[in-house]
């Protein structure tokens, strides 16, 4: 990772301390799960949402080791009444992990949901929001949020779901060539992932939602 990429993380993690967020560096995904036990007590209630970097950085094999009340949504043989129960219950957890889909140098969250459970949960509810970041997801602002959302997020997210969608097929969002598009712009697929765009700026709760940054890419 070079000089300028760290300098944007060094500019970004200021900013979300002044927007009441704890903000963490570690170098490699190898730090991230010694850095996340000193984050959470044994015998806490967690979950998450979904999240490729979780998987990556062993984040996910971490909360079902057994150290920890795991809600777990994708358990064999779950239904889907119970993974909506599961959804629930993650609002009282002691901490939620999850990342972000994109991070501003200027310290804002953008996030875009289809179900809305993470999205929901990073607003309100959990006592503790863990993100864990690579560093492919900082941006210079929100446009550049927007952008990614719609070039290097949804696409290869619909692809792993299997969602018919016009970004599954192409790549990139069909709003990307309307003009004068507006942020919610998309398709009208009934397998369509975004539905609710979230911005998070400035915390009341401080220091509830926490950022790790890694010096690798991580995700979508």
């Amino acid at each position: 990772m070079n000089t300028e990429i760290m300098k944007k993380i060094e500019t970004a993690m200021r900013n979300l301390e002044k927007n009441n967020m704890k903000a963490y560096f570690v170098e490699t995904k190898a730090d991230v799960v010694p850095l996340v036990r000193t984050l959470i007590n044994e015998g806490d209630t967690v979950s998450n949402g979904g999240s490729q970097s979780l998987k990556e950085t062993g984040v996910m094999d971490e909360l079902k080791s057994g150290r920890y009340n795991y809600l777990d949504r994708s358990r064999e043989g779950i239904t889907r009444e119970e993974v909506e129960e599961v959804y629930r219950q993650a609002y009282c957890a002691d901490a939620y992990f999850a990342s972000s889909n994109a991070v501003t140098e200027s310290g804002y969250l953008y996030n875009v949901d289809g179900n809305s459970n993470r999205v929901s949960a990073i607003l309100y509810g959990p006592k503790s929001v863990i993100l864990v970041c690579g560093y492919n997801k900082l941006v210079k602002d929100l446009d550049e949020a927007v952008k990614r959302v719609k070039t290097c997020a949804a696409p290869p997210n619909t692809v792993r779901l299997s969602c018919d969608t016009y970004c599954a097929k192409t790549g990139k969002c069909v709003s990307l060539a309307k003009e004068n598009a507006e942020i919610a712009d998309g398709c009208h697929s009934e397998g369509r992932i975004c539905c609710n765009y979230v911005i998070s700026g400035q915390q009341r709760h401080i220091n509830r939602i926490k950022v790790i940054f890694v010096g690798e890419e991580l995700g979508y």
